[in-house]
Formats: structure tokens, C-alpha cells, sequence
């Protein structure tokens, strides 16, 4: 008998129609082991309907209950890390330590949702006019909308939902269709921690869930993480039905190493982010502008390393794992053909991986380019696979000019020892987040995450305090009451003051 992954609704398990379903693999063993239903218009209007039922009386439970749930359930959630990191393995392929470490990321923004009443405080002006006073509320938006993508199952999710609750929100998560369980186990943890039903909700599928809570009218917002084109058709999508949205898209994040920089430090930096998570994080280097007198040094340090990589089952102690799909695994693959064609050097092919797994498993190992021209669609297309492409420049000039000219600007990093240069990079580089000496600068969960250009779509950021704007909306009050002194009894004759 089938092993159906079901919606969680109001509460329960709801069973889907099974003839609208999708295979959930175990990447590394190249076998589908369970499948997840699709769920219709009606299965999101069901969970819909039941974050629309559940809003006002989680909206109206005081802060301080609310503030209680996210305690239990970030005590919960570390205790329970282990037992997470196993199913992001077995869904995703990610080795059990990335697993952890993505887990240990979302926990930050739970953690940040239990701050949440000194997030959300209103202002007070006293006396703005003659016994007149203007302060401002924050309040809930809603029944609000996530959709997260497949390689952060449990760590995108969290970016989210804690805060949307936090601030007495609902919530209906359609999670990625390849990797649906983290989503399950999270929503059931929240009603262990002590969430009313209704206020989390998960369905599964594909467009037709997607679509059905970009136009529903009850959903009052949307919060997306994924490629640039679906980002920019949610944005477009979701305002034009009026919502207020979060819209995340891609990335094609450039490490630019300089001629002073620590080579050792730099090497390390580019194959733990360029091959961390089989390459598969928006936030991943996958282009590194490198100087050409340090370049030839700088190359053969990275394939040093990249010589001691082990890839094989996350279950296994490896260093990184498999691809989630097939399909996905051969389109990274055939970006070395095209690599050859335009002239780039394969200085480590990574198509026939020695494996510590089954050979079923969609592999394929680590992956350095050289002398990869910019006309190249290796350069220019988010390939989010093992692969690394290293660029030749001139100088910090030729570099900058490089990383402004992408049409994306999600993250980068520049390795030098030069503060002056590391000054006017930050100052200069048309880029959302950026590291110095950091090559994945994902900022901590009280400041905001998110990019610039074709990086994301609208203003809206991630957690920290932009997160907490998002999720609420300000209400101004300005309010005058009588002075008790006009009135009372006064038997005197009258007199006028």
C-alpha cells in the first residue's frame, strides 16, 4: 500500500485525492519511498476556511500566551533536532550536519519570535493638540500564505510562520512538493507546544495550490522564497489581487578575492560555500572573481581541498550529498558540457563521483571551472548545483564591475586584508547582503534577510525587524477625552471663568 504524505487542516490529517499526487525520493538512493497528495481548490479553501475561523480568537489571546507557545515550541524543536535532520536527509539528501545547521538557523527566528512584544509596541505622543492624543497600534494582518522551497525544508519555513503567529497571525504553508514532511512534523509540533487548531495549516502540491492562495480573497498575504521568474510571477500575481508580499527570488552570489587576501582562508571559504548543500542555497558562491596574479595559486588550493571531499548518503559522515532530482542533477551536469563549448577549463569534473552510497543515488560530485567567460550562461544562470566557476580579473575595478553588472544581487563577498578595500566594497557593491571575509553572509534573525535587483520583488525582507513590519499593520489613533473638571454639581450662583 501507498505511503501518502497528507495536508494538515484545522488540526488533522486530510487525505487528498490520490489520483493528484507526486513522488517524494530519497535522493540518495534514487528511489521514490513515499508520495504526497496535491491538494485542489478545495483542499486550500478547506485550510483557508479554518485559518479564517481560527484568526479571531488567536488574534484577540494576549501576548503573553502567545509568547508562552513559541517558548515550548523552540524547546521542543532543540530537543528534537536530530529527529528533523533525519527526515531533511532522507527528503533532501543534505548530509545530517547541513541538516542540523539549517535547523539551528530556523531556531534563531523562533527565538526572535518569543522577543516579539518588543517588536510590536505602539508610540505615544501626549497632548498633540489641546487634550488631544495620537498613538499607534500594531495588529495582526490575517490569514496569511507561505511558499517555501525545496532545499530548505524546515529553515525557510521557520524564517516565517513563527512570526506570522508570534504576532497573531494564521497561517496555510504550502511547502515544496520534493521534500513536504519537514512541513508536517513542524505544524504537529506547533500543537504540541500548544497552537489552537486552525492557526497553522499545510497543503501540498503543485501550481494549483500555489495559484489557489495567490488569488484567494481571504489570504491577506504572501511570503515566498525561490527562483527569480516564479518570485516575480508571485509578486505580480499576489499585489495585483491586492496582498502585501514577501517574494525572494535567485541568486547568483560572486566572492571576490583579492590580491593580499588569505589564500588558505579564501580556498576554505569558496568549497564550504560553493559545495555546502550540494551547491543547492540561494546563498551559495558560485562565481569567484579572482585576481589574476593570485588566480593560478588560488585554483590549485581549492582543488587541493576539493580532492578531499567525500560525497555519498548525508547518513554516512559524507561532506555533501546527492542532487534532489534526477532531472535536476542531469540539467546541472550539462552545464559542463556547455562550459567546455564556450572555452572554460574543467579543472575538476565532478560526472563520475567516487560515491560512498548506492549508485542510484543522483550524484554528482564537486565541480571546478576555470577561466569561465562572462558571455557564458555557466556565468550568468543560477546553476545551484556543485559547481564552481572562478573569473578572471584585473583588479578590484574589473570585479565590481562584474558583480554590479548581474542582474541579480542576493549576497557576495570580497576576501582581502585591505580595510580601505573592504570600506568602499561594502559602500560600493550593488548587492542586498555582504560579506567580507564571509563568504555566505546570511545576516542573523534580528536583522533582515534578502537581496536587491532580480533578487527580490517589492521591499519586503525576512525576519528580524522588517519580518515583524510585515506581518502587522499600524493602526493610528487620535483620541480626546472630556476633562472631568467641566461637569459635576454646583449649587452657587454662576459665575463665568
Amino acid at each position: 500500500m501507498t505511503d501518502f504524505i497528507e495536508h494538515w487542516i484545522d488540526g488533522a490529517s486530510v487525505a487528498g485525492d490520490p489520483a493528484r499526487s507526486g513522488p517524494v525520493y530519497n535522493p540518495a538512493l534514487g528511489v521514490e519511498q513515499r508520495r504526497v497528495h496535491f491538494a485542489s481548490t478545495d483542499d486550500v479553501d478547506a485550510a483557508v476556511d479554518a485559518a479564517a475561523r481560527a484568526f479571531p480568537g488567536w488574534r484577540d489571546t494576549s501576548i503573553a500566551k502567545r509568547q508562552q507557545v513559541m517558548f515550548r515550541f523552540r524547546e521542543l524543536l532543540a530537543g528534537r533536532t536530530d529527529e528533523l535532520a533525519a527526515i531533511l536527509t532522507s527528503e533532501h539528501g543534505k548530509v545530517l550536519g547541513d541538516a542540523a545547521g539549517e535547523i539551528a538557523r530556523g531556531i534563531e527566528v523562533v527565538e526572535l519570535a518569543c522577543a516579539m512584544p518588543g517588536y510590536t509596541k505602539g508610540e505615544y505622543s501626549e497632548n498633540v493638540s489641546t487634550g488631544v492624543d495620537v498613538y499607534t497600534l500594531r495588529q495582526p494582518v490575517g490569514v496569511v500564505g507561505i511558499i517555501s522551497p525545496f532545499n530548505f525544508p524546515a529553515m525557510v519555513p521557520l524564517w516565517f510562520f513563527p512570526l506570522a503567529i508570534a504576532t497573531g497571525n494564521t497561517v496555510v504553508l504550502k511547502p515544496s512538493e520534493k521534500d513536504p514532511s519537514a512541513a508536517v512534523w513542524l505544524a504537529k509540533l506547533m500543537q504540541e507546544a500548544g497552537l489552537p487548531d486552525g492557526v497553522l495549516n499545510v497543503v501540498h502540491g503543485d501550481k494549483v495550490a500555489v495559484d489557489a492562495l495567490l488569488h484567494h480573497p481571504t489570504v491577506r498575504s504572501i511570503s515566498f522564497v525561490g527562483s527569480t521568474p516564479i518570485a516575480q510571477y508571485i509578486y505580480t500575481t499576489a499585489t495585483a489581487n491586492g496582498k502585501r508580499v514577501q517574494a525572494l527570488g535567485g541568486a547568483k552570489n560572486h566572492m571576490l578575492v583579492l590580491p593580499d587576501a588569505d589564500l588558505d582562508l579564501a580556498a576554505d571559504a569558496a568549497v564550504n560555500a560553493g559545495f555546502g548543500s550540494a551547491g543547492e542555497r540561494c546563498m551559495a558562491i558560485s562565481a569567484v572573481l579572482a585576481v589574476d596574479s593570485i588566480a593560478d595559486e588560488f585554483v590549485a588550493k581549492v582543488a587541493d581541498r576539493m580532492s578531499r571531499l567525500t560525497t555519498g548518503d548525508g547518513t554516512r559522515g559524507c561532506d555533501m550529498g546527492p542532487l534532489i532530482t534526477r532531472e535536476h542533477r542531469d540539467k546541472v551536469a550539462g552545464y559542463l558540457d556547455v562550459a567546455s563549448a564556450d572555452g572554460a577549463t574543467l579543472v575538476v569534473d565532478g560526472r563520475d563521483p567516487v560515491i560512498d552510497g548506492d549508485s542510484a543515488g543522483f550524484w554528482l560530485g564537486p565541480t571546478l571551472v576555470d577561466r569561465v567567460p562572462t558571455s557564458s550562461a555557466v556565468y550568468r544562470d543560477e546553476i545551484f548545483g556543485p559547481v564552481l566557476s572562478v573569473v578572471r580579473v584585473d583588479g578590484y575595478e574589473d570585479g565590481l564591475e562584474i558583480i554590479n553588472g548581474s542582474p541579480y544581487g542576493n549576497g557576495t563577498a570580497i576576501f582581502t586584508n585591505d580595510g580601505g578595500a573592504a570600506r568602499r566594497f561594502q559602500r560600493e557593491v550593488t548587492v542586498g547582503m555582504v560579506g567580507i571575509n564571509v563568504p555566505i553572509p546570511v545576516p542573523v534573525a534580528y536583522h533582515s534577510f534578502g537581496g536587491w535587483k532580480d533578487s527580490l520583488f517589492g521591499n519586503a525582507k525576512a525576519y528580524g525587524a522588517r519580518g515583524f513590519d510585515f506581518f502587522t499593520q499600524e493602526k493610528a489613533i487620535t483620541s480626546r477625552w472630556l476633562d472631568p473638571s467641566h461637569g459635576g454639581l454646583n449649587l452657587g450662583f454662576p459665575q463665568h471663568d
